[in-house]
């Protein structure tokens, strides 16, 4: 179902509105009703304007896609440049090279497979970050990769690795078994590079042959992951925190890889909310928090956007599962009674599944 030619003022993504938990039908289906009724409300005056569907295994999930179409980003799975947009907007010279986000954080070690823990849990200072950044940069430059500071848990990295290599959002590993979702995972030959869900391969053509440069990049991720390992095992930094009993850096994540299209023109900045509470709740499994989640939205932002509708305004609403994105959007008189009998025979229970 095509998107509509002029955004709204107004446009509200809602990630992880849908889990694919066991424990997320349940809960959802125990909650009163009264915990989305301004949602019901914002629905009855809306019309489905675009679908994404895709499945659990794509490296970019579904809100991650729905917000790339509304900044006009290309959004090929896992190729979704957001570091590179990032670095466009805090000032960067627009160009064509490709970027990727490298996230410092820590792995939990099981007996069987590393769980990637969330790095805002770390606590990372400014300080302890820039010095993980300065001993990890030359192994960096032997690949051709240079990093810059942004934040303590989000650097930017600048490399032509990052071109062509497809990477998984953190979103997709969050409190999850990080080797299906490693750079290369899927891509072959069998063994270490064989693991978890299939991934796009990208090539370059050049000289009579095909190159698998994502496979290229790939295997030097992976042998930096290595090196990294051994160098933060006894890094001072570390030393200290586990002095203080504080978890450890020991792993890095790459994300947002690609390169912006040439000539690349943005859209305006649309007024884009992105509610994060229903995530966290479930990366931490915690279905008490998700259900409370829905009821304060409910209360917050439903409730304005409804008012925001009921004045007269265009508003959108993006609820986004692990596979699927269902897109609304404030519908025109003439269709109205319509849409309103349809959302008021389903509960939003049942939109939801369809996510």
């Amino acid at each position: 179902m095509p998107d509509s030619l002029s955004p709204p003022q107004h446009h509200w993504v809602l990630p992880l509105a849908a889990c694919v938990s066991d424990e997320w039908l349940p809960t959802v289906k125990a909650m009163p009703s009264t915990s989305f009724r301004n949602f019901g409300k914002l629905l009855q005056g809306m019309k489905e304007v675009h679908s994404d569907r895709g499945n659990v295994y794509s490296l970019s999930p579904p809100h991650e896609r729905v917000l790339a179409r509304a900044l006009g980003l290309p959004a090929t799975d896992g190729l979704i440049p957001w570091a590179a947009w990032q670095q466009l907007q805090a000032g960067g010279v627009r160009d064509s090279k490709a970027w990727a986000h490298i996230t410092p954080c820590h792995w939990a070690m099981g007996r069987e497979h590393a769980t990637m823990t969330d790095p805002a849990a770390l606590g990372l200072q400014e300080g302890e970050s820039r010095t993980l950044l300065a001993a990890m940069q030359p192994y960096f430059e032997t690949y051709g990769i240079t990093l810059h500071y942004s934040e303590p848990t989000r650097w930017l990295a600048e490399g032509e690795l990052f071109r062509d290599l497809p990477s998984a959002s953190l979103d997709r590993v969050l409190g999850r078994n990080v080797a299906p979702w490693l750079p290369g995972a899927g891509m072959g030959p069998p063994g270490e590079f064989s693991v978890g869900p299939p991934q796009a391969k990208s090539t370059l053509k050049g000289s009579g042959e095909t190159h698998e440069v994502a496979h290229v990049g790939a295997t030097a991720m992976r042998l930096l992951q290595n090196e990294m390992q051994m160098l933060l095992y006894t890094h001072s930094v570390n030393d200290a925190r586990a002095a203080s009993r504080q978890a450890t850096v020991n792993s890095f994540w790459i994300s947002g890889s690609g390169a912006l299209p040439e000539n690349f023109s943005p859209r305006p900045q649309p007024d884009v909310t992105v509610s994060r509470s229903l995530a966290q709740a479930a990366f931490n499994d915690d279905w008490v928090a998700y259900a409370q989640a829905w009821a304060a939205l409910d209360a917050g932002e439903a409730a304005r956007l409804l008012a925001l509708q009921q004045g007269g305004n265009t508003v959108r609403l993006s609820l986004c599962g692990e596979r699927h994105a269902l897109t609304f959007e404030t519908a025109k008189t003439g269709i109205f009674s319509r849409m309103t009998k349809l959302f008021g025979q389903q509960p939003l229970s049942a939109v939801l599944e369809q996510l």
